[in-house]
């Protein structure tokens, strides 16, 4: 298996060939972190299909040993005057409430639960068990990057996502075209019904990667189902100079990436929204949608998929972990 995501010297198996272009990126008509549109160029790369699964990730895990940040045990140094019972593993779940709440407080949808993890994606006493083809969640930043590595990979960019996820479709509001979702003609795994509260069946959790329709390039769930990690350290977008199409744009750097209202962790942007996204409530289930994510949480929400770029002869096929 190649090692070095760089210079590629086979074809990952089952990846879909981006030849890159120029595109708009970002919206002036949603969130004001997605503006302003400005145009993009990216060259050529390589792209999972799918978010990376819950099979996928054990088989890593048992041919590596690694353990993901919410297995691990906490410094009490990092947390001064935090109680010793909260200085245990555990990641933030989500968990729908008994009935409607004011959404300015997601604070009662979401939990610290101690014991949830990518294995116990509920917390203590559930597992993956019956998901092994939902996609991995409850995985820190550094947690989907040491995947990546491990299998020959690499993330991608919040650029190369976003040209991924219009599938062909320059400008247009969601993955599939400008138009909402027809009722009756499920597009994609987000939150319908009354959200926090009461999801319509078939709604309000993962679903196993796959189950809506590939966009243009035939990519799954690049809207909705779970958030998921690109490389780039999350800034407002630079719209370049005016001139030219800025070329492969990376984000940030990472002290440019705290946030001084929030503990001092860096932030990486996510992409493409996830079974959350409630149009009453979040309308981010959309290509331009971004927000930032501290690199050392994990959610109930968060996943990831690979990336390779189309560097180096391609002469063999590389077994995809």
């Amino acid at each position: 298996m190649n090692r070095n995501p760089d210079t590629p010297s086979v074809v990952p198996e089952g990846f879909v060939r981006i030849d890159g272009g120029v595109f708009t990126m970002g919206s002036d008509g949603h969130y004001p972190e997605e503006a302003p549109a400005h145009e993009v160029r990216v060259a050529g790369f390589w792209i999972s299909p799918t978010a990376v699964t819950n099979r996928e990730y054990l088989r890593f895990v048992r041919e590596t040993g690694y353990r993901t940040v919410a297995e691990r045990p906490l410094d009490p140094s990092m947390f001064p005057g935090a109680p010793p019972e909260n200085l245990v593993p555990g990641s933030m779940v989500f968990s729908g409430t008994s009935g409607p709440v004011d959404l300015k407080h997601l604070s009662q949808w979401w939990a610290w639960t101690p014991g949830a993890n990518w294995r116990r994606p509920f917390g203590p006493g559930t597992s993956i068990a019956e998901r092994a083809d939902h996609p991995v969640v409850h995985v820190a930043y550094e947690d989907a990057e040491a995947y990546a590595g491990w299998a020959g990979y690499r993330l991608p960019t919040e650029a190369e996502w976003e040209f991924a996820a219009r599938g062909g479709l320059d400008r247009a509001r969601f993955t599939w075209g400008d138009d909402p979702e027809t009722p009756g003609i499920p597009r994609a795994n987000y939150w319908h019904g009354d959200f926090p509260w009461r999801a319509r069946r078939g709604y309000g959790s993962t679903a196993p990667v796959g189950s809506f329709p590939p966009n243009g390039y035939g990519l799954y769930d690049m809207a909705g189902n779970v958030w998921e990690w690109t490389s780039d350290w999350y800034r407002q977008h630079n719209a370049g100079d005016g001139c030219c199409a800025p070329i492969d744009p990376r984000g940030g750097d990472r002290d440019a990436s705290l946030d001084p209202r929030q503990a001092p962790v860096p932030r990486k942007v996510v992409k493409g929204g996830s079974f959350l996204c409630a149009d009453s409530y979040c309308l981010r289930y959309r290509p331009a949608a971004r927000r930032p994510q501290m690199i050392d949480t994990g959610m109930s929400h968060i996943g990831f998929r690979c990336a390779a770029p189309l560097t180096g002869p391609v002469a063999a096929t590389l077994a995809r972990p």
